[in-house]
């Protein structure tokens, strides 16, 4: 058999994880076009803040879709070795408790010996596995997604700067895209976790406007 005995892989689109990906790319931008200076900046000030913020950028999403494979990776092993320790396991009861350590504790509090047991024996029916676990296509298509995901969410930030040839009113269009794309980060994150989605919103508004003031005035 192949992995498929392992957990499923990491979603892509796992909106938690995407959320808190797009919030820290958007804090990393702005504090490249934070630290201009609208009254002293010039065109080689904002190219050199442009490679700067899309280098950034591009590293990270790199390091995203590095950090995703591996988690894929983690996750699939961890998945094995559960099987194969419950097929090995000659004591019934020592081989549910592995099944039900791999569920979502609320799930795994509401079964019964009996449901363990017969997910126990569907296991030790299926066909043998291997013995790594191995990143699937579909996995390693999922991080160029990450990566895009990153990289596309704050390229907008810096449009501004790309197609405006005065400071002043590109900085004020810029941080108006990045209060919209905050505010939908947090309106999103709110509608995921069962919240008020515009207090959410305007919630990571100002702690996105708060991280950055501390980013830039640590020189980070």
């Amino acid at each position: 058999m192949g992995d498929d005995t392992t957990r499923p892989a990491k979603r892509v689109l796992d909106p938690i994880d995407r959320v808190s990906e797009v919030l820290f790319g958007l804090i990393m931008v702005l504090t490249f076009t934070g630290s201009l200076s609208v009254a002293e900046a010039g065109r080689d000030d904002v190219r050199t803040m442009l490679i700067g913020a899309l280098g950034c950028n591009v590293a990270w999403g790199i390091i995203d879709a590095m950090l995703y494979l591996m988690g894929c990776l983690a996750e699939k092993g961890q998945g094995l070795m559960t099987y194969l320790a419950v097929r090995k396991a000659t004591d019934l009861q020592k081989a549910q408790r592995l099944i039900a350590d791999a569920l979502p504790p609320l799930v795994a509090s509401i079964l019964e010996p009996a449901e363990l047991e017969t997910m126990r024996r569907r296991l030790i029916q299926l066909p043998e596995s291997p013995e790594r676990a191995h990143l699937s296509k579909d996995e390693w298509l999922g991080s160029i997604g990450v990566f895009l995901i990153v990289f596309v969410s704050t390229f907008p930030v810096v449009l501004p700067f790309i197609f405006m040839r005065s400071v002043g009113p590109a900085m004020r269009v810029s941080n108006a895209i990045a209060i919209v794309m905050l505010f939908l980060t947090g309106y999103a994150f709110g509608s995921i976790t069962g919240r008020h989605a515009w207090l959410m919103g305007i919630a990571m508004v100002v702690l996105g406007s708060i991280l950055v003031g501390m980013t830039i005035a640590l020189g980070g």
